[in-house]
């Protein structure tokens, strides 16, 4: 079993940034595949972003390009996305999300966070 466990949403203003973190433990949670995915009102939920726990390898969807960033420490078994430049359409909430390896399907994913809501005003 893999737990994990979303921190970090809140209010944030366009053009500010915003830290949200995902705390990862249980059995061979390093092997698996990590990534962000996001539910806004009304919308499907949606790919932001995956990686590897060594943090070679990394996706983005086109929309966060650029803004977003995913990122690892594995030191204290977390998970980051850092938004910066976030926009009123990247309002949602974002789960983090453990797969069976790097992939940017969510039906590929075993493991899911419980969420944290992310509200940006403009």
């Amino acid at each position: 079993q893999v737990q994990l466990v979303e921190s970090g949403g809140g209010l944030v203003q366009a053009g500010g940034s915003l830290r949200l973190s995902c705390a990862a433990s249980g059995r061979a949670f390093s092997r698996h595949g990590m990534g962000w995915f996001r539910r806004a009102p009304g919308k499907e939920r949606e790919f932001v972003a995956s990686t590897n726990w060594d943090g070679n390898i990394r996706y983005y969807a086109n929309s966060v390009k650029g803004r977003f960033t995913i990122s690892t420490d594995n030191a204290k078994n977390t998970m980051y996305l850092q938004m910066n430049s976030p926009k009123p359409e990247d309002t949602a909430v974002y789960y983090c999300a453990a797969a069976r390896g790097l992939t940017m399907k969510p039906d590929e994913y075993d493991y899911w966070g419980q969420g944290t809501q992310v509200t940006v005003s403009s």
